[in-house]
């Protein structure tokens, strides 16, 4: 028998279906420091996609490291970090 592959992407044929082209807007959308955000994840990039566990989560953004932002999460009474792309943020 063959191990059932256990890759980042597994198991979310229907969560990271793409709908349509995203705008190139999304790709280029900055927040500031301290605004609050939603995790949506963007299928079309792979780049600095956040676990999928984590879609659908509000948080704050903390920081930025490069292209990327610093977003802080509650995961049941853990406050956790997360390092995303814009594309996969969007302000609330």
């Amino acid at each position: 028998m063959v191990k059932k592959s256990k890759g980042f992407r597994s198991g979310t044929r229907r969560k990271l279906e793409q709908k349509s082209r995203p705008a190139i807007t999304r790709f280029l959308q900055e927040f500031d420091i301290g605004q609050n955000v939603v995790i949506t994840l963007e299928p079309s990039s792979h780049k600095g996609m956040p676990f999928p566990r984590f879609r659908g989560k509000m948080g704050k953004i903390v920081g930025k490291r490069g292209r990327s932002y610093v977003v802080n999460i509650k995961d049941g009474n853990k406050t956790k970090q997360i390092i995303s792309r814009p594309e996969h943020l969007k302000a609330i």
